[in-house]
């Protein structure tokens, strides 16, 4: 095996993956010599892609076990197959290394595609992929089943919640959290998750949690719709957040009113497939505003916390996207005036409406 163009940590991890590669390799007509780089997350995953000897390609996670736990990953993968959605395939798996083989769905996302548009063609095409990222998502919800995935709760929502504070506020804008502040969160984060745990009655699906162009596949053919990827963390939550995630971007920001268009379809057909979506809009889109807020103060801390305990500091470059979305959200809501305050104070910009705590 000549040397592949891959840094590894250590010495010992590059030999169990080149031993493990070769290992595999006969089974699966893997072509050692082109491993390559794909892509890296926000977690300690790293994804190769290796050529085939059928002119194919397959992916290889590198998932160091001490830091991460795949056995989700490979499960939500089941439950995707089961719902028809073109998710990778685990081809081989080896737990105690962290190394696992998957099938490939491509290397042009969602979010790709829809930048490499000409201006004038970009809308339609992003419409398109937008009803096709629909389609999918009630597929996905529609296969929802209680006591499958881990529970969106309380507990997983104030740990959430808390990312922002802790790491945004405090460690990246250097700023106190005294016994005052920490008052003012905690009642706001109150109302935040009354709302996205209690509304539209207790509605529960199959949730993806990062639904968004990044992680769609557009295929290069054969395969009729979208892959996607980074499932790990699914768990069994509010209806409205994958559709919040899917609207409210990390990475690309859309005018209001497509998406409205684009969350009027998503209900109208959820609707139509059974999904519990309600009977009236205006009470659905709330709930997806409040629930976007969650994440978008979720994201802030995490994106803070990627650049200063992770040393990944290209994430907050997307923060003011984030910042501008829960302003937005806070300027529809009367109770949420109070936030607004707060996130002005934070970010030291003038508060142009009136609400105090």
């Amino acid at each position: 095996m000549t040397e592949s163009p891959l840094v590894w940590p250590d010495a010992t991890r590059a030999a169990a993956f080149s031993a493990w590669l070769q290992a595999h390799a006969p089974a699966h007509g893997l072509l050692p010599d082109t491993v390559r780089p794909a892509s890296a997350d926000a977690s300690f995953r790293r994804y190769f892609r290796v050529r085939t000897a059928d002119g194919g390609s397959c992916i290889i996670m590198d998932a160091p076990p001490a830091q991460e736990d795949c056995a989700p990953f490979v499960k939500v993968a089941e439950l995707m197959a089961g719902a028809g959605l073109h998710a990778p395939r685990v081809l081989a798996w080896d737990p105690a290394q962290g190394f696992m083989l998957l099938s490939d769905l491509g290397a042009r996302t969602m979010l790709e595609v829809i930048e490499q548009q000409p201006e004038a063609g970009k809308a339609e095409r992003a419409y398109g992929l937008y009803r096709e990222a629909v389609d999918v998502l009630v597929r996905w919800q529609l296969a929802s089943k209680p006591d499958v995935l881990p529970p969106y709760d309380d507990a997983l929502l104030s740990r959430e919640l808390a990312l922002f504070p802790d790491w945004y506020v405090e460690k990246h804008r250097g700023i106190t959290i005294d016994s005052t502040l920490r008052s003012k969160f905690d009642g706001l984060f109150a109302q935040i998750k009354d709302s996205n745990l209690n509304s539209l009655g207790r509605a529960r699906v199959f949730v993806h949690r990062d639904f968004m162009p990044r992680n769609l596949m557009v295929p290069e053919s054969g395969e009729p719709r979208l892959g996607v990827l980074d499932f790990q963390d699914a768990v069994y939550g509010p209806i409205t957040y994958d559709i919040a995630s899917l609207m409210r971007d990390a990475f690309i920001s859309w005018p209001e009113d497509f998406v409205l268009e684009i969350t009027v379809r998503y209900w109208e057909q959820a609707r139509k497939a059974g999904l519990p979506v309600g009977d009236d809009f205006g009470e659905f889109y709330r709930a997806v505003e409040w629930m976007g807020l969650q994440r978008h103060l979720k994201i802030l801390g995490i994106f803070a916390r990627l650049t200063l305990r992770d040393g990944k500091p290209k994430y907050l470059a997307d923060t003011p996207r984030f910042i501008t979305y829960a302003r937005a959200t806070c300027a529809r809501y009367r109770q949420l005036g109070p936030l607004m305050v707060l996130l002005d104070e934070i970010e030291g910009n003038e508060t142009r409406v009136g609400y105090t705590f």
